[in-house]
């Protein structure tokens, strides 16, 4: 479908552009990841800018979807229309930058959400202004470039940060509409990105251009097609992927961020990310600890909100920072010695594949634990934040098997997860996705796993035990909605059986007996609980005991899911 030209930078533009720049860095992610040689050849930037802007593109789709609903609720309430088409200008601008934030993956998606953060500045500055001009489109380019350039903590010539940089100053010699100023942005920046071999010497020796550069490129074309409704050519990569075919990538390069080090096969062996909440103050101690630790530090974000991204040795000792700063979590580490089988240039040995893993996604940290120790590889789903796509399929190359079943564990989440399996099997793998609505069906699938046997004797015995536990949880109503059970208040404690409503009261303990009364009624062998952080402690006990009364041949089993969304999870098989 042909995109519609925006006149102005408003909430339907931010809209527009970040689905154009997915689909752009969709369309070049593999020729980026291709010419990935810094700051680790580790092949994996193209994949990391996308990733970034899907988790943006997807923060701006719940606000649309989140007013629509509002207005769906008053007029349910007959309060009528009043009057407003859709989320504001900076609405839209925020939930781009906080959605880039959370999803930034490696050195260029970190530094490329700061780069939008820079922007939603300028562009939500003013709540009363419906839209931005081309001026407005100016001043939005320089602040992302030179907020960008300070979150590094030693930036380098030759690298992204050149590219926005000279985006935003041939923005600055240009007068016109949004149209005029994104070409000139996308067409400054083309050229930066064309000299960039003459900056770095390791690009020059691997004969590419800088792969974040290449990326932010292809961010603003879909920046000049949002505003024109034309698909501004892309640069040839034909020389440079010529010479990269030829003469390989330069193996290992540890020049970082900082373009202290020298190239070579010697750097930093982990990569580490979280996010983290922690003030100011703590932010900037954190920097200076984690500068003297290794390279390619980045931290943005603010207002209480952090990515930090960094290259080191000790990976413990970068997340202790963390911990003392504030409170991280999301937190990533990647050996860049046990990389996946299809990133090039390495240049350290590759870890064997495993013939079977298991990878999941579930709402807790406690849980996260549990199928750990299981032997699964997770993925947390925050309350409101689900994985994207792209997420997912990270964490099924992340688990290194020929063979990979997936556990969704939310009903939400199975066209996501359709959509990562598909991906996947496109590259090679064997993946099998068992339509787990739950956490608890996970715990009752992971349970009877066996990698010994056959993959699709073992497939259907994880679907059996994960069908044959029902499932329900506990939780509180954010705001009146109309439900099977009734009309339901904001604060009212609902028990949902199966992903429907079944009971409404105002006593969690009360409520959570009579869900688990509901579920025992049709019979049950085991009944597994799982309690989020904000759970009464009495409550565990209470449960427990009332299963021995009036059920003497079930089974309880009670696990601590942590900040999870729901007070509690149960599973009755």
């Amino acid at each position: 479908m042909a995109q519609v030209p925006q006149t102005f930078f408003d909430a339907l533009a931010v809209r527009a552009w970040c689905g154009l720049a997915l689909d752009a860095l969709g369309r070049a992610r593999e020729e980026i990841d291709a010419i990935n040689v810094y700051p680790v050849a580790d092949g994996d930037t193209g994949t990391n800018l996308y990733l970034t802007v899907e988790s943006a593109a997807t923060a701006v789709e719940a606000v649309f979807a989140g007013h629509a609903a509002e207005r769906i609720d008053r007029a349910h309430d007959g309060e009528g229309h009043d009057g407003t088409q859709g989320p504001t200008l900076a609405d839209a601008a925020r939930a781009m930058a906080h959605g880039a934030l959370i999803g930034a993956r490696g050195n260029s998606g970190t530094i490329l959400a700061q780069l939008l953060r820079g922007m939603a500045q300028v562009l939500a500055g003013d709540e009363t202004e419906a839209h931005a001009d081309g001026r407005g489109l100016r001043q939005a380019l320089r602040t992302a470039a030179d907020s960008a350039r300070q979150a590094v903590a030693h930036p380098v010539e030759g690298t992204v940060l050149t590219v926005a940089a000279a985006a935003a100053d041939a923005a600055d010699g240009t007068e016109g509409d949004c149209g005029a100023v994104a070409r000139a942005a996308y067409e400054g920046a083309g050229a930066a990105l064309a000299a960039t071999p003459g900056q770095l010497a390791v690009l020059r020796q691997a004969g590419v251009v800088d792969a974040g550069g290449r990326g932010l490129v292809a961010v603003l074309g879909a920046l000049v097609e949002t505003f024109t409704g034309e698909t501004p050519r892309s640069p040839a990569p034909g020389p440079v992927r010529r010479a990269r075919e030829e003469h390989g990538p330069s193996a290992g390069s540890a020049e970082c961020a900082d373009g202290e080090g020298a190239t070579g096969p010697v750097g930093p062996a982990f990569e580490v990310i979280y996010l983290l909440e922690a003030s100011d103050a703590a932010v900037e101690r954190l920097r200076q600890r984690l500068d003297g630790l290794g390279d390619s530090l980045v931290v943005v974000g603010g207002d209480g909100l952090w990515n930090v991204h960094v290259h080191v040795d000790d990976a413990g000792a970068a997340v202790e920072a963390g911990v003392e700063a504030g409170r991280p979590h999301r937190i990533r580490i990647t050996h860049f010695g046990a990389g996946d089988a299809h990133a090039p240039g390495a240049g350290r040995p590759l870890q064997e594949r495993a013939q079977r893993a298991v990878v999941a996604v579930v709402p807790g940290e406690g849980l996260a634990g549990l199928y750990t120790e299981a032997g699964a590889t997770t993925v947390l789903a925050r309350p409101g934040e689900p994985p994207a796509s792209g997420e997912l399929v990270e964490a099924v190359r992340r688990a290194h098997a020929r063979e990979v079943v997936l556990l969704p564990n939310d009903e939400e989440l199975r066209h996501t997860a359709a959509a990562a399996a598909e991906q996947a099997r496109a590259e090679g793998l064997r993946v099998a996705l068992i339509p787990t609505r739950s956490a608890v069906q996970g715990i009752a699938a992971l349970a009877v796993h066996e990698p010994e046997r056959r993959f699709d004797e073992d497939v259907v015995e994880m679907t059996s035990a994960a069908g044959a536990t029902r499932y329900a949880e506990v939780t509180v109503a954010e705001r009146q909605s109309w439900t099977m059970a009734g009309i339901c208040q904001a604060g009212d404690v609902l028990g949902l059986i199966e992903g429907d409503v079944a009971v409404i009261g105002d006593d969690v303990t009360a409520t959570a007996a009579a869900v688990l009364d509901r579920m025992l009624a049709a019979g049950g062998e085991m009944v597994t609980l799982v309690l989020g952080d904000e759970t009464p402690q009495a409550l565990a006990a209470h449960l427990e005991a009332r299963v021995r009364e009036n059920h003497l041949a079930v089974d309880t089993v009670l696990y601590h899911g942590g900040r999870q969304g729901a007070l509690l999870l149960i599973g009755v098989e």
